[in-house]
């Protein structure tokens, strides 16, 4: 392993750089203008697993393709290690709070800078660098391995579970290895004990038949953003508890999990100036981990209505709209979360507009079976790399993919991620620690060794 490593260390340079070429790439999924360069970013991906020493395929979809990278030269009586990740990234939007443009990758402070660098490019790049790295000193890896990566992550991953069902004896493995999630600290290592599930929706409020003046008419006619507020306030009570009939049902107490989480250290101060909030909040009793870990939650993710523009003007709007997204946990399901949430909307609407909830996609919570083979290499591998040993945490987003995995590959997950808090995915300034993408590359590389000769 001492080669490898000094080989990974030799090369951190060109390993950076191929990094910066990969996030140029607008691989924004959810937007059609970017198709082609979401494409482009499948195609330079399969060509850099190439280069590392993989088979490497594009796979199309209805949606946007499927890479599949295979080495399988170690032989059938071999463990098979699959690798996840996806190459599409939200939209980068609003622009103007970005400090430099989101698709010119930037480095400032052993910070880089660029949407899609933490979320998921740079985690799912150390991975083909760490093959590349066993491949160039050795020519051969130490277990199969497959790494998949996806370009629809980022819209639901409609496409993906259709792929994998296809092709389930072509990605038959023993274990999936997915780095998309965060450490709990800087230096601390760390393994994801669980993820929350989602559903997420879109509320529609509709009027009057177009804007309207607001002294000739208003107070006459029900202001759809006025009609949307109300539905609005209605999801939670006055101690931040969702007010959804029913939505708590399938909510499990977790309290040994509860126990473990209140261990864990946690800095208040730390986490205000990670956020730029005021004070904390949400639902009274629990503590901050508790809420964002093991406990569901409701939150407005955009709102839209009227005229807001520079300066006034003075109209009753005739349409509204709210994105709304609820975090899961288990053993809540979100079909049964979304009828629930529909019906709810459908109960609240005032007289006066119309309103229709659009149902736009999910994903169910997950928790992992600690322990065992995968996650002793996982351990031995992390410690390696960051010189301290791991411990295990929460994640409060969603991979919806990772239960799909064990259900149809029959193969635990490892959630072995090298984020950090405060890191602004899904944000303006999103950055991906150097010196993570370093050591990841380190323990992603030792992964593979500590899995082929663990028992």
């Amino acid at each position: 392993m001492n080669q490898i490593h000094a080989y990974i260390d030799r090369h951190e340079a060109r390993n950076t750089e191929e990094l910066l070429d990969f996030l140029r790439i607008p691989s924004v999924s959810a937007r059609s203008e970017h198709r082609e360069d979401t494409r482009t970013a499948a195609r330079w991906l399969a060509e850099r697993m190439q280069d590392a020493g993989l088979n490497a395929t594009v796979h199309e979809t209805p949606g946007h393709p499927v890479v599949l990278g295979e080495w399988l030269g170690a032989g059938e009586n071999t463990r098979t290690l699959l690798i996840y990740g996806h190459y599409d990234v939200q939209p980068p939007e609003p622009l103007e709070l970005w400090t430099t443009p989101p698709f010119e990758p930037a480095l400032r402070d052993g910070r880089l800078f660029a949407r899609g660098s933490v979320d998921d490019k740079g985690q799912l790049y150390l991975h083909i660098k760490a093959l590349q790295a066993h491949l160039k000193v050795h020519g051969r890896l130490p277990v199969n391995v497959i790494v998949i990566a996806e370009g629809e992550e980022e819209v639901g991953s409609a496409n993906l579970m259709p792929f994998v069902s296809s092709n389930t004896e072509r990605l038959r493995c023993d274990a999936v290895v997915i780095s998309d999630s965060s450490m709990l600290a800087p230096g601390m290592p760390t393994i994801g004990a669980s993820l929350r599930g989602l559903a997420y929706f879109q509320v529609n409020v509709r009027g009057p038949a177009s804007d309207l003046h607001s002294g000739s008419y208003g107070g006459a006619v029900l202001n759809p953003a006025t009609a949307l507020a109300r539905i609005i306030a209605s999801f939670h009570d006055e101690n931040g508890h969702i007010a959804i009939p029913g939505f708590y049902d399938n909510v499990k107490a977790a309290k040994d999990y509860a126990d473990q989480i209140r261990t864990l250290p946690f800095d208040e101060k730390v986490f205000l100036n990670e956020t730029g909030s005021a004070a904390l909040g949400g639902e009274t009793g629990f503590t901050t981990f508790e809420r964002l870990w093991i406990r569901p939650t409701c939150e407005v993710n955009g709102l839209l209505s009227g005229y807001t523009g520079e300066g006034s003007k003075t109209v009753l709007p005739s349409r509204a709209m709210a994105k709304v997204s609820c975090r899961l946990v288990p053993d809540q399901d979100p079909e049964r979360i979304q009828k629930l949430f529909v019906e709810h909307v459908r109960n609240v609407a005032p007289a006066g507009v119309t309103v229709d909830v659009e149902i736009m996609h999910g994903g169910k919570p997950w928790r992992a079976k600690l322990g065992g083979t995968l996650y002793d290499a996982a351990s031995k591998a992390l410690q390696h790399a960051f010189g301290r040993p791991v411990i295990y945490a929460g994640e409060g987003g969603s991979i919806p993919i990772v239960p799909e995995f064990e259900s149809v590959l029959g193969a635990p997950v490892l959630l072995m991620g090298f984020g950090l808090p405060g890191e602004n995915a899904h944000a303006p300034d999103e950055w991906l620690s150097l010196e993570n993408y370093r050591k990841g590359t380190h323990a992603a590389a030792a992964l593979l060794e500590e899995f082929a000769r663990s028992e």
